[in-house]
């Protein structure tokens, strides 16, 4: 009898606790999760314009303190390669060396103070020129100048392959001068400094920011007229290009060599009073 209420109140019990147990409800399910938006796609890879420069030519090409190219030339190349949506790369050259690089295609085009020469025209073709500064001579202050004949004797420098060097072998080296080829015009400068050399021969407006401007070449002066005969200076400074090269590039391609020449009636001949400061877009395309 004592086993039958045991069992009967065990089940009372059981019955109670499960009527007063409440029913959870079940967990939400997780919100989905935001899908991402879609990666851009790259901006497609410029193709390249592989342009030449002599890296010792300031203000004109030379380099940034962390061995950036920079420059006038520079300047111009840059926008030449914004307006042709074109990737400018820069190959530095030894200037003697710059058009046989060129028919070598090791680049496309120089841009790198290049002047028109008659004797350039024969191995290379030539945009608009996009500015003309006269060269001159420069020596130390005090030296007795009157002509060339008053250099007799004096060691001049000169960037090897340059139309200075012209001028100098053939106005300069007749009247006495000893007249020193050096593969770069910052060497010229070097050797000025260390009295190896008496002066040289440069473009107006590199010599003065080069040389003339800087404590090392505070003790030194232009000299005698502006320099800008056509048989030794030709007619400006334009971009080289391969022989034959424009007139071969097909409809299609045709702006990459066009904007070159597109301001032939806007061509700048530069004075060396704004020379130092010129404006690369002017020049290149809406002057």
């Amino acid at each position: 009898m004592k086993h039958v209420i045991l069992t009967a109140t065990l089940i009372a019990v059981a019955t109670l606790a499960a009527c007063g147990k409440k029913e959870e409800a079940a967990p939400a399910a997780p919100a989905p999760a935001p899908t991402a938006a879609p990666a851009p796609a790259p901006a497609p890879e410029l193709p390249e314009l592989k342009v030449a420069i002599d890296p010792a030519y300031e203000p004109f090409t030379f380099k940034t303190p962390d061995g950036k190219p920079t420059g006038f030339d520079v300047d111009i190349a840059e926008a030449l390669c914004n307006e042709i949506k074109r990737k400018c790369v820069y190959v530095e050259q030894v200037w003697d060396s710059m058009i046989p690089g060129l028919q070598a295609k090791k680049y496309d085009v120089i841009i790198s103070s290049m002047s028109i020469t008659e004797e350039r025209l024969q191995v290379v073709d030539f945009t608009d020129k996009y500015y003309n500064t006269p060269s001159r001579i420069v020596v130390k202050n005090g030296t007795a100048f009157t002509d060339p004949a008053s250099l007799k004797g004096k060691k001049i420098g000169v960037l090897k392959g340059s139309t200075q060097e012209k001028y100098a072998m053939g106005e300069l080296k007749p009247a006495g001068v000893n007249v020193v080829p050096y593969e770069a015009q910052d060497q010229v400068y070097l050797d000025i400094k260390s009295g190896r050399l008496d002066g040289t021969v440069a473009d107006q407006v590199e010599v003065t920011g080069g040389f003339l401007s800087k404590p090392e070449g505070k003790d030194y002066i232009l000299v005698g007229p502006a320099l800008d005969e056509p048989k030794y200076f030709g007619n400006g400074v334009g971009v080289a290009l391969r022989k034959g090269e424009i007139r071969s590039t097909p409809p299609s391609r045709r702006s990459a060599a066009t904007a070159f020449t597109k301001p032939s009636a806007r061509s700048t001949s530069t004075s060396t009073s704004t020379a130092s400061k010129p404006s690369a877009v002017c020049l290149a395309t809406t002057c």
